[in-house]
């Protein structure tokens, strides 16, 4: 064998390890874009009280939902995936409760995160979300937010001020529970 064929079988055999990682990490991630993932310690997180940053979000009709515009209202922001089974879990809860909420203070906004804007509007046509929802495609919202994992929820109260986090998928009692306390006592939520 000649000098080159012995330094390529060794490139090969070197490449070799590397390259198995790399197929077996694809494989792990079953799609999902490289450094995200769904939470896996679910419950509320504490969090310092403090303004909540501003966003502009696209919304499928060609509007635009800015969170500025829901001051005097509870708002809850949902961070959420198409194929974040968390996410799907829990759907049909939030919107019940959303829809529970009509007519009082309370405005719900899905941002789709490390999604297509083809696989978001299924998720938002396949669970009928009545809420307003769209795609963070820059990734700048969820940044803001400091969205580590999905599913993650944000309680802000009618003041700006965001209370509560929650992360994972929420009980529909606990979802219920935190927004009461916003509504009952805006200042702290509860």
């Amino acid at each position: 064998m000649s000098r080159r064929n012995w330094i390529l079988l060794g490139v090969v055999v070197a490449l070799a390890p590397l390259f198995a990682l790399l197929v077996w990490a694809a494989v792990q991630q079953r799609g999902q874009p490289a450094g995200t993932g769904i939470n896996q310690d679910f419950g509320q997180v504490d969090v310092a009280a403090a303004p909540a940053a501003d966003f502009a979000l696209p919304l499928p009709d060609g509007g635009t939902l800015r969170l500025s515009e829901l001051e005097g209202k509870v708002v809850l922001v949902d961070f959420w995936a198409s194929w974040c089974g968390p996410c799907r879990q829990e759907a049909a809860a939030l919107n019940r409760v959303y829809n529970s909420y009509a007519g009082r203070p309370v405005q719900f906004v899905g941002v789709n995160i490390w999604d297509t804007d083809e696989a978001a509007a299924q998720f938002i046509a396949e669970f009928g979300v009545p809420y307003p929802t769209g795609v963070d495609k820059s990734g700048s919202i969820a940044l803001d937010y400091g969205v580590r994992g999905i599913p993650e929820k944000f309680f802000i109260d009618a003041n700006g001020i965001i209370q509560r986090k929650y992360v994972g998928p929420m009980p529909e009692s606990e979802l219920i529970a935190a927004l009461e306390g916003l509504l009952a006592n805006p200042e702290t939520g509860g």
